[in-house]
Formats: C-alpha cells, sequence, structure tokens
C-alpha cells in the first residue's frame, strides 16, 4: 500500500515551503491538526441543519452527478455562505494561503476560492470514480501550470472503515495526465498504489488538482463528515458561483480577505503585461462592497 507523507500544523506553517515541494514530488501531503477542535465543532454545528434537509435523493443539474456521489452522500455546497466559522477560520487559514502563493500565484495576478463543500458519506456509501479534480478544466491545453491547489478536510475522524479518502501518490506525474478525461477516469490504479486518508478530525489531504483520488467506502454505522475546499487560477471559472452561494449583503460582513478569496476582487494582471477582470464600474468591487455600494 502506498504512503502520505504527514506534517503537523506546527511544522507546515514554520516551512510551508516543504509542504509545497512534498506536493510537487509526490502530489499530495496530510496535515494533521490544521483545525483546532473548537472550529470543527463550530462549522460542524453551523452546518448541521443544512446537512439535515440535504436529500441525497434530490435531483442535480446531470444525472452523471448524482452516480458519482451516490444515493447515501449528503451534499451541501457554498459552506462558506452557510458557515461564518468556514468561510473565516477554514477558507482563510494561513497554511492554504501560503501554499497558494508557492503552488498558484506563479500563473495568476490572485487566486480564488473554486469550491467549498461539504460531502457527508453515510454508512453504505460506495467507493467513488477514481478522478482528478482538475478534469473540470479538460478544456485547457495540455501541459499547462497548476489549476487547483484541492483538499479534503475531516470533521470527524477518517478511517478506512468509514470512507477515508483514497489517493495515489504520484499519479500527479502520470503520462496519461494529458489525455482527455474519458481516458484518464479509465487509467487502471493498482491496489498497492493507493493510499488512505486516515487521520483524526481538524486534519485535512491537501494534493494538487492532478493527483487522482475518490472517496471511499464507508462500512461502518457513522457518518463520515468531510469539506472539499480547493482554490484555483484567478482567471478561471469556478465550479461554484461563490458570487451567488455567498450573495454581497452577506459577504460584505466577512473580512477582506474572505471577500477576495471569494472573487469579489478584480483580477489584475496589468502589471503583469496583461488586463483585467471581473470589474464593476471600471472599479475593483471588492472596495465597492467595502464602501456599501454593491
Amino acid at each position: 500500500m502506498a504512503t502520505v507523507t504527514r506534517y503537523s500544523l506546527d511544522a507546515a506553517l514554520a516551512d510551508p515551503d516543504a509542504v509545497a515541494a512534498t506536493i510537487a514530488l509526490d502530489g499530495v501531503v496530510i496535515v494533521e491538526g490544521l483545525l483546532a477542535a473548537a472550529v470543527v465543532e463550530r462549522v460542524n454545528d453551523e452546518v448541521a441543519a443544512s446537512v439535515a434537509a440535504a436529500d441525497p435523493d434530490e435531483s442535480l443539474f446531470n444525472p452523471v452527478m448524482s452516480a458519482f456521489h451516490g444515493p447515501n452522500t449528503r451534499q451541501v455546497a457554498g459552506v462558506p455562505g452557510l458557515s461564518r466559522t468556514f468561510a473565516v477560520d477554514v477558507m482563510c487559514h494561513p497554511l492554504y494561503l501560503a501554499l497558494c502563493d508557492r503552488i498558484l500565484l506563479p500563473s495568476c495576478s490572485r487566486y480564488q476560492l473554486n469550491l467549498g463543500h461539504w460531502l457527508q458519506r453515510g454508512p453504505g456509501a460506495e467507493e467513488q470514480w477514481m478522478h482528478r479534480d482538475e478534469l473540470v478544466w479538460n478544456d485547457v491545453p495540455w501541459p499547462h501550470p497548476e489549476l487547483q491547489v484541492a483538499s479534503v478536510i475531516a470533521f470527524v475522524d477518517f478511517t478506512k472503515d468509514n470512507g477515508a479518502t483514497r489517493v495515489v501518490p504520484g499519479s500527479h506525474t502520470w503520462a496519461d495526465r494529458g489525455l482527455p478525461a474519458v481516458e484518464q477516469m479509465a487509467t487502471p490504479v493498482e491496489p498497492d498504489q493507493i493510499a488512505y486518508a486516515e487521520m483524526p478530525a481538524g486534519s485535512a489531504v491537501i494534493y494538487s488538482g492532478g493527483t487522482i483520488h475518490a472517496g471511499g467506502s464507508n462500512v461502518t454505522d457513522i457518518p463520515r463528515r468531510a469539506a472539499h475546499l480547493s482554490y484555483t487560477l484567478g482567471w478561471l471559472r469556478t465550479e461554484e458561483n461563490n458570487y451567488l452561494s455567498a450573495p454581497p449583503a452577506y459577504a460584505a460582513t466577512l473580512p477582506r480577505e474572505a471577500q477576495e478569496l471569494l472573487g469579489y476582487a478584480i483580477h489584475d494582471s496589468i502589471g503583469r503585461g496583461g488586463g483585467y477582470l471581473g470589474m464593476v464600474r471600471m472599479q475593483d468591487p471588492v472596495d465597492l462592497l467595502q464602501r456599501g455600494e454593491l
């Protein structure tokens, strides 16, 4: 069975260069103790009503998505718009931002939240299909720079039995990464290439958008609560429309850093010899938001 390099939060914050280098080499790391127990508890409490109301049988925009997640998974999208703790203490976590500075910022003037998505895989949930998250941008020609920093955060202890994320270290370097999505999804993965992200609540498995991974099967009677949190280049369209899931009236109550990550800041590449994206009335929307003009 494959293994994943582990860091404690203290070590990771002290040397984010080492963590970023491990992701570049292996495609994945585990950071234990990323979130304090109080943060885990508050996020669990703040999303509880939405998770309870989520219908695993709800029709999604594409039937493939229902098959991908399966009938035993409760999904809640737009978590930063539902949990202020998630928006401030998780989405803006200094380690995530340090890694995005190193992995994404060389290819953009500003990175942004891609997705903050709750995935509660209940008893009976089967293994997800192995996949790369960056396939949502499969039309970007290969080779390309890293498009995404992705993660799964444990909000209960992750074990192999309750569906810990399965990840394939090194798969971000495989030759199939440049193939069409359908061919990548068909790439065989051998059991000894798979590592299980077993880790205590508050930890995260952080990986490249090009690293093959999937949710595991839950053969216990305890739901596996987790959040997928990912960031992408500021000039790419995000998986979720974060302006609608965290609308201006709510976003205005958040710190500026959170507003910027949610996409309310302009992507200004003029200083890099480019142009700009996302202006409103020829102004930076985050400034308008700060002044109460949105």
